[in-house]
């Protein structure tokens, strides 16, 4: 009985105590102890994603839509011979088609200058300086519009790790406040706010990560429509101001009638 009572294994002292306390750093622990703080925190993280997932959704559709109709849209513009089938084509093209509204900016400009010959505003500017400032403003305010939302991306994946830190020194704060007022650092006392600071900071890293990756790739994404922007508005300026393309590959087909 001696042997037995001996070989039997002996409680762990402050097993329970550590089995409790690994049971307070979890998700759960933490979202039933947020003070004022801790859910001003954990509320602008939640918003931040949510709007990081709304325009990384919204930028890879609009982006996607544009570069798969941006071919069609300047081969079938340059290969029709009628300039009001031209427009008419331009016309027909969604809202979020950017390439069709330079175009018809362009053709706009340069029937306004011919209805105005002889006028204040034919001498004050020549044909080619009136269709250059058109295409300008064009291709600006459609390059505002392909950046619409990074400006939230950028701003998420810069500052979502600082609101996650914020979370975590409010975290070890109180894990601070726990061991002075216990007397001593057990992990009963600091599993809690170590669990809140350490959850929120991977809160934070989780939140600015996708949107940083984002906002680069949109950003080299952009850059490629817009070298195809500069291109389109230089074929469209030589095209309506002296009457053909300056470009040894252009089809020998055009809308010829819209250089009138």
């Amino acid at each position: 009985m001696q042997q037995d009572a001996s070989s039997a294994p002996l409680p762990t002292p402050g097993g329970g105590n550590n089995a409790q306390a690994m049971s307070q750093m979890g998700f759960d622990h933490l979202i039933h102890n947020f003070d004022a703080v801790g859910w001003v925190v954990f509320i602008t993280l939640i918003t931040m994603s949510v709007l990081s997932i709304y325009f990384i959704i919204f930028n890879l559709i609009r982006n996607t839509m544009v570069r798969s109709r941006m071919d069609r849209v300047i081969h079938t513009f340059w290969e029709t011979p009628s300039a009001q089938e031209a427009i008419r084509f331009l016309e027909e093209q969604p809202k979020g088609e950017p390439f069709s509204k330079i175009a018809l900016d362009a053709a706009i400009a340069a029937q306004h200058h011919t209805r105005h010959e002889g006028s204040r505003l034919v001498e004050a500017l020549n044909r080619s300086e009136f269709i250059d400032r058109a295409l300008r403003q064009g291709v600006a305010r459609e390059s505002m519009r392909l950046e619409g939302g990074l400006t939230v991306l950028a701003t998420v994946g810069s500052t979502a790790p600082f609101v996650g830190l914020l979370g975590t020194v409010w975290g070890i704060y109180h894990a601070l406040i726990k061991i002075a007022s216990s007397g001593q650092a057990s992990m009963e006392a600091v599993a809690g706010p170590v669990g809140e600071a350490l959850i929120m900071t991977a809160v934070g890293l989780f939140v600015a990560i996708p949107a940083v990756l984002a906002y680069n790739f949109y950003v080299r994404s952009n850059r490629l429509i817009y070298a195809r922007f500069d291109e389109f508005a230089h074929d469209l300026h030589d095209f309506f101001a002296i009457g053909s393309r300056v470009d040894a590959n252009a089809p020998a087909a055009a809308p010829v009638a819209a250089r009138k």
